[in-house]
């Protein structure tokens, strides 16, 4: 590392902070005492995706992140829920180990995770990623998220109040 006031390559390492997928350290020049900050970043394997049609390109988890965000449209869900789909689907990705993914297989994990988080969200994912043909394919996958289990969350948001429902049965009318 280069001191930022006179160019020296040597510095000794006062402090190291480890912040999340980014190392921060606190560096002393050893020529003329000047402090500075750098930040090491490990360098994350390249992934490239290959397409239906054959063509190969660099994943790129902005592009990832932009269709989740538009399925989540307007949905009422925790801060963060799309960014944390994106970092899980990009660890499984990286776990695998292999420098070549399928688009098909990213789909099918984007496609559980919001399943999982939110069955709107799915069903407007999945009929743009599945290119539904007509009404009877988008049927066919709402039926099918009715006969799976209906488990939710503890972590769902509660949209009224509990005293709300109450006052509706104690027939204490609605302010207005």
């Amino acid at each position: 590392m280069r001191c930022t006031q006179c160019g020296n390559t040597e510095s000794k390492v006062l402090d190291t902070r480890d912040a999340n997928l980014v190392i921060r350290r606190r560096r002393e020049c050893l020529r003329c005492g000047s402090r500075f900050s750098t930040l090491e970043k490990v360098q994350a394997p390249v992934i490239n995706v290959i397409k239906q049609d054959g063509r190969i390109e660099e994943f790129k988890r902005e592009k990832l992140l932009i269709g989740i965000r538009i399925a989540l449209g307007k949905r009422v869900l925790p801060t963060g829920s799309a960014e944390k789909i994106v970092e899980e689907i990009e660890d499984e990705l990286l776990k695998r180990g292999r420098e070549e993914i399928s688009s098909r297989l990213i789909g099918e994990l984007t496609m559980n995770a919001l399943r999982s988080l939110d069955r709107v969200a799915y069903i407007r994912f999945a009929s743009v990623y599945r290119d539904f043909a007509d009404e009877d394919d988008l049927r066919d996958a709402v039926e099918s998220l009715k006969t799976e289990s209906t488990s939710f969350s503890n972590e769902q948001l509660i949209l009224l109040p509990p005293d709300h429902s109450e006052r509706r049965k104690r027939g204490r009318p609605r302010k207005t």
